[in-house]
């Protein structure tokens, strides 16, 4: 479908899905979003729901100015994925082991390893910037200073929350070829930086007649915003190599039960962060809270959830949604609505046939509290072409 405007806002919002279908709340947020001096645009995908400050969905494109709730706290949450050489055939009858073996090398929930990271001791991964990369640590925000150490241990963490590793199998090949994939973004220290520069954008003059104090933004040119982008940047890098590292180590999980696999480049993709674009000749800054690139010809990933399997895609370059499309099915309930709605043996139905976790401390993330990740996909074929439509067979949650 093409979008939808959404009427009652300044500047232009475009909606990817029914706008009568949004809840009420979310309406509100975009309302609002849209009634913002600064907005040249929005663009709402079809996975969108409430949000704090800005809705999960939302592309929020601005001149001179950001907000730090329109990229959300776990800034640089993205996918990655690899396609591996193995079929469907390959793998073992009893996937049990498996998924043991991913846990016991990933930590998850909220585990941490014993000590850093050492990237010369794990195969595959990139080797170059690390030691400059954990310098500028001591640049950032004052109040996250003591959090280095565990920043470092927390970085080749999953964490928990929606957050997932799987194995998957691609649907409607002849060989059902096994791809690797994982969802997660900064941890903790991602989450502290933000919520202290929320803080600081909240308590600014310009920002004192907003609709909705958590939609503060920081201004160009003054202090406030280059310290919240030097951060930004270091924490959005920080996610991007969390993922790379937690890769490299499934990939080497994989490789000691198969030593004769071999992987394809890897795709990865932000889905909560910043980045500088022009459009019809503005220079803006594009936040994407629960938004993926879709350039023309860009590679992304776009997950349903733990029960109903995944989307390769390529981006069409769509300039009326920023060049964007959704990152993944999104939430039709919150997870409290989803404890009081489903017991485990819900769970253990909707993922039947998948090697996963159904107990009572997941079943805020059982399939039916998301939309239909096929509808979602249908609604956005001017954004993305599929690539490859992917069922998980093993699941590692937090």
């Amino acid at each position: 479908m093409s979008f939808i405007p959404l009427p009652g806002t300044r500047a232009p919002v475009r909606v990817w899905t029914d706008p009568y279908t949004i809840e009420s709340q979310a309406a509100r947020q975009l309302r609002n979003i849209g009634s913002l001096p600064w907005v040249q645009g929005v663009a709402v995908m079809p996975d969108v729901h409430f949000g704090k400050g800005a809705t999960v969905g939302s592309v929020i494109a601005m001149r001179q100015a950001v907000s730090p709730a329109a990229v959300g706290v776990d800034i640089g949450c993205g996918m990655s994925a690899v396609r591996t050489s193995l079929t469907a055939a390959d793998l073992p009858d009893d996937l049990a082991p498996l998924r043991s073996a991913i846990e016991a090398r990933i930590p998850v929930g909220f585990a941490q390893r014993d000590d850093a990271v050492d990237p010369r001791r794990i195969r595959g991964l990139e080797q170059g910037g690390w030691d400059a990369f954990w310098r500028r640590f001591g640049d950032l925000h004052g109040g996250v200073a003591a959090l280095e150490t565990r920043a470092q241990r927390q970085l080749g963490t999953l964490g928990g929350g929606n957050h997932f590793i799987e194995v998957c199998v691609e649907q409607g090949g002849d060989d059902g070829r096994v791809w690797l994939m994982l969802h997660s973004g900064s941890r903790n220290i991602g989450k502290e930086l933000a919520e202290r520069h929320m803080a600081v954008a909240r308590g600014l003059p310009h920002n004192a007649d907003l609709p909705d104090r958590d939609l503060a933004v920081f201004l160009a040119g003054t202090p406030e915003m280059a310290a919240y982008r030097r951060d930004l940047w270091w924490a959005q890098e920080y996610a991007r190599r969390n993922r790379a590292v937690m890769l490299a180590v499934l990939c080497a999980v994989v490789r000691e039960s198969v030593p004769s696999v071999t992987f394809a480049e890897p795709i990865s993709c932000h889905h909560n962060y910043v980045a500088e674009e022009t459009y019809d000749g503005v220079e803006v800054l594009v936040t994407r809270k629960g938004a993926i690139r879709a350039g023309r010809g860009d590679l992304g990933i776009i997950p349903g959830s733990m029960g109903t399997g995944s989307y390769i895609v390529r981006g069409k370059g769509n300039p009326d949604a920023y060049c964007s499309a959704s990152h993944g099915a999104g939430r039709r309930m919150s997870r409290g609505q989803a404890k009081r709605t489903y017991t485990t043996a819900d769970i253990a139905r909707q993922t039947a046939g998948v090697e996963c976790r159904k107990d009572a401390g997941v079943v805020d993330e059982i399939p039916e509290a998301y939309k239909d990740i096929n509808q979602v996909m249908a609604q956005q074929q001017d954004l993305v072409e599929v690539v490859a439509h992917l069922k998980q067979v093993i699941c590692v949650k937090g």
